[in-house]
């Protein structure tokens, strides 16, 4: 999932936009984790998610004061992948790139990515050799192969 982020994105909406892949923000965005200064704390996994992106001690800051950041700042804190003057059509560009891509690598690229730190390696590396085991020949992979050997396009298939 990607998320475009425009305007404010502050409390929920931050919250929401946390739960994607990949965020593309305006550079004059404005993005809070701002429920302290209700009295509350983040919920929807923004603790357990925002560490993550911009580490323990970054995150202890916005949550524990509610500081307002533009978008720009968020991409140098890690809470967002990048700028764009259109968020949304970069968004949607993104998405055009990675839907040209085999379904199941992506799939498996995704649930791998999303194992990482969070699974010890032993288990992150034999997941990585199952992932690879299942594609390895299959169809999908086989069309990339041909594809790229031959200079066109790829035309995978997705029965899911």
């Amino acid at each position: 999932m990607i998320a475009a982020l425009h305007g404010n994105a502050l409390g929920g909406g931050l919250q929401v936009a946390l739960g994607a892949d990949i965020r593309i923000v305006a550079p004059d965005a404005r993005l809070s984790v701002m429920e302290v200064l209700w009295g509350l704390v983040p919920d929807m996994t923004g603790t357990q998610l925002l560490p993550e992106l911009v580490g323990r001690d970054v995150a202890k800051e916005l949550v524990l004061t509610g500081r307002v950041v533009r978008g720009d700042e968020a991409v140098t804190l890690g809470l967002c992948t990048r700028t764009a003057p259109d968020p949304r059509a970069a968004a949607l560009e993104l998405a055009g790139e990675i839907a040209a891509r085999s379904p199941h690598a992506v799939r498996a690229a995704v649930r791998l990515l999303d194992l990482a730190g969070r699974v010890d390696l032993a288990a992150g590396f034999a997941a990585e050799q199952d992932e690879i085991g299942a594609l390895i020949g299959s169809p999908n992979q086989a069309e990339a192969v041909a594809a790229r050997s031959t200079g066109r396009e790829p035309v995978f298939t997705d029965p899911e």
